[in-house]
């Protein structure tokens, strides 16, 4: 029996799928004596490994394809295409996290030769010829065709699809330009990733003295790595947002070459613009959709956020009479004064509520109830984690069992990205034997240890990011679909983050948190006017917040839009931001030079707003009458979750709403969000 936060549970009863949560920190018990690979894949158990591991996947790689040109047209083709997309993706996918979030600088690099190396031979064979041809003559063949399922059928569309948007089409010179030019897009993504985040440095005798404190200081430099804010100093937030910002002429010419890089890509291919090629598959489908989406929005908005900015504007005036025109630098501050101010939000009242252990049974109880799934802690083999806090969950399903293995990377350490992620390590699938292979995935969160007087303790944001991030997980875990290439999260960008938000209305919703959140040293539960609060405080100066996201969105589609662009990256910035966000853009700062979302979200920005739009409207049609709705819960995982990518991403929306969305709808979802709950108002007037 293993105690903690006041829960006892018996770990044979855990085993045996019995028992409620299973999740606990602080005791490590090994159960074996054997070195196993990360992930329990036996070459990773060192560094070197990487090198075996992949020259394992090419060898497959290269089986698999001569496998595929000499099988006839039939299913099987699709099954090979599958197997060959799994056997490289095993060792990518699992390299994209490693070469992140390893403490080993050793795995890190290893990880990164791998993703280079693999992902070339993605690209090389996106225009394999012969290969392609086998998939052609599926496609070409009706009868064929016309007996398979409409799963087989999709997977085989798409794996055409990557050939297509990859040149095959192409004479020979062609399509090696279009593999040369794939690789050095790789790097300037990765170079401008790395670019973003490096700091700036300034002479600290330019700076008052007063202020040196707030910065790390190195010699006769203050070295600025963000925006400071938070910081309540004024002239500290505008240092802050001056120096960091300010234009770094090399990152500059690489966020140009990476945009004409990808303009060329995309119109070697035979597309317009990079927006068009990157948009193909989505819900929005089209740049033109994308754009009548954002400024029906931002027209929409733009009252809204004129009185939000007219409200931080007042704030400001209030606490800095003497500098009182709003500035970029002051959106995130006074916007979060003006909601601690009208509703008490102080993060360390509610910190006591929501103990990580809380917050994972609030989970457990949530998925047991609406998805009949629960999470159970599995002791990992030596050597199978990357850091001795990782835990390691099974997810199991009352009736069909083992669904997948989600590790939980929580917390902090050094040289960690501070951001909260999911990354699928291995997808799930059919394998030729008929056993299915589990899915695995990594939730990353930055969390604070805890203390000799306290568990960790979450702020209700990091309680809403690990719903977020556990929507993520539970959409690979059900996503079971029959082929690797379309499971889980492998969809849409537009529709990958539905699942992920739709949970941060579950972890905002009373009769949700009511469930879990408890003082760690009372017992006492939230009071329910604190999560009303907290709920409505998230609506102050939301819309000026929502019109931010447009302005990042639009300036997006425009640098993947028409090139050439005719202006510089900068200019282009100036003139969106005057148009879509309404606080004046400040000389001689570059702020898309640190919009790392560039590289992964290129032309796609919007999803988030998108899927925003398709999570509120799912909510408010399906669970807010109730949260814990069985029928709506399998109804949710029928439509939406078991899909993955296997479904055209509006078909399955429609599915789950009963109804095709339109633009306004989209819209209307997303601004009746904005809108104030009286009830809440009149009980904190009172």
């Amino acid at each position: 029996l293993y105690e903690c936060e006041n829960q006892v549970y018996n770990l044979e009863a855990m085993k045996k799928g019995k028992g409620c949560l299973l999740f606990y920190f602080g005791l490590i018990v090994s159960f074996s004596l054997f070195l196993k690979g990360l992930f329990g894949v036996p070459e990773l158990s060192c560094p070197e490994g990487f090198q075996e591991a992949q020259e394992k996947s090419l060898q497959e790689t290269e089986r698999l394809v001569k496998k595929a040109c000499a099988t006839p047209p039939g299913p099987e083709i699709v099954m090979i295409f599958d197997q060959l997309s799994d056997s490289l993706c095993r060792v990518a996918d699992l390299a994209d996290f490693v070469k992140i979030a390893h403490p080993n600088l050793a795995f890190r690099e290893a990880a990164e030769d791998a993703c280079r190396n693999i992902g070339t031979m993605v690209e090389k064979l996106n225009t394999d010829v012969d290969l392609c041809q086998s998939l052609r003559k599926l496609l070409a063949d009706k009868e064929v065709m016309a007996s398979l399922d409409p799963d087989t059928r999709r997977v085989a569309e798409l794996f055409m699809f990557d050939f297509e948007i990859s040149g095959i089409h192409l004479d020979e010179e062609k399509r090696r330009k279009a593999v040369n030019l794939n690789v050095k897009i790789l790097d300037l993504c990765n170079e401008f990733l790395m670019g973003s985040h490096l700091p700036n440095r300034i002479d600290k005798h330019i700076l008052p003295p007063h202020i040196h404190h707030n910065f790390a200081v190195e010699g006769n430099y203050v070295q600025i790595s963000g925006l400071s804010a938070d910081n309540p100093d004024d002239l500290v937030r505008e240092v802050a947002y001056k120096v960091f910002l300010f234009p770094n002429a090399q990152q500059l010419q690489c966020l140009e070459e990476l945009l004409t890089n990808r303009n060329l890509l995309a119109q070697l291919v035979g597309y317009d613009t990079f927006a068009h090629r990157a948009l193909q598959g989505t819900m929005a489908k089209t740049p033109e959709k994308v754009m009548q989406f954002l400024v029906k929005l931002s027209d929409k908005l733009f009252k809204r956020t004129l009185d939000d900015f007219e409200m931080m504007n007042g704030m400001k005036m209030k606490l800095n009479p003497m500098k009182s025109e709003l500035m970029p630098w002051d959106h995130p501050y006074y916007s979060g004064v003006l909601r601690a101010e009208r509703y008490n939000i102080e993060p360390s009242l509610y910190c006591p509520f929501f103990s990580l252990g809380a917050c994972m049974e609030g989970l457990n109880i949530l998925f047991n109830k609406l998805l009949g799934v629960s999470l159970y802690v599995e002791q990992p083999e030596k050597g199978e984690v990357w850091c001795e806090d990782v835990r390691k969950l099974a997810v199991v399903h009352e009736k069909e069992g083992l669904l997948g293995y989600i590790y939980c990377d929580f917390f902090q350490r050094p040289d960690k990205p501070h951001q909260d992620c999911h990354f699928t390590i291995r997808g799930g699938r059919l394998k030729e034997n008929g056993e299915y292979q589990l899915p695995v995935v990594v939730l990353m969160l930055s969390l604070p240890h805890s203390s000799r007087g306290s568990p960790t303790l979450l702020t209700p944001g990091m309680m809403e990011n690990l719903f977020h991030e556990m929507g993520h997980a539970m959409h690979s875990m059900l996503g079971r679909t029959r082929y690797q290439h379309v499971t889980g999260t492998r969809c849409s960008t537009d529709f990958a983050e539905v699942p992920s938000i739709l949970m941060e209305y579950f972890a905002n919703d009373y009769r949700v948190v009511n469930q879990f959140a408890r003082h760690y040293e009372t017992g006492q539960p939230l009071p329910k006017h604190m999560v009303s609060r907290l709920c409505e405080s998230k609506k102050v100066c939301a819309a000026a917040d929502m019109q931010l996201q447009v302005f990042y969105a639009v300036l997006d589609q425009i640098y993947h839009g028409k090139h050439p662009l005719g202006k510089s990256t900068t200019d282009i910035l100036k003139e969106t931001q005057e148009k879509f966000y309404g606080l004046p853009y400040i000389p001689n700062t570059a702020w898309q030079l640190r919009f790392s979302h560039l590289v992964g979200y290129g032309a796609k920005y919007y999803s988030y707003l998108m899927s925003r739009a398709v999570a509120s409207m799912v909510w408010r049609q399906c669970f807010v009458q109730d949260p814990f709705n069985r029928a709506m819960g399998e109804r949710y995982r029928r439509e939406m979750l078991a899909h993955g990518g296997g479904k055209e991403p509006m078909l399955m929306v429609q599915g789950m709403l009963q109804k095709c969305p339109s633009v306004e709808d989209f819209v209307d979802a997303l601004v009746s969000d904005l809108d104030q709950d009286f009830e809440t108002f009149f009980m904190d007037s009172e």
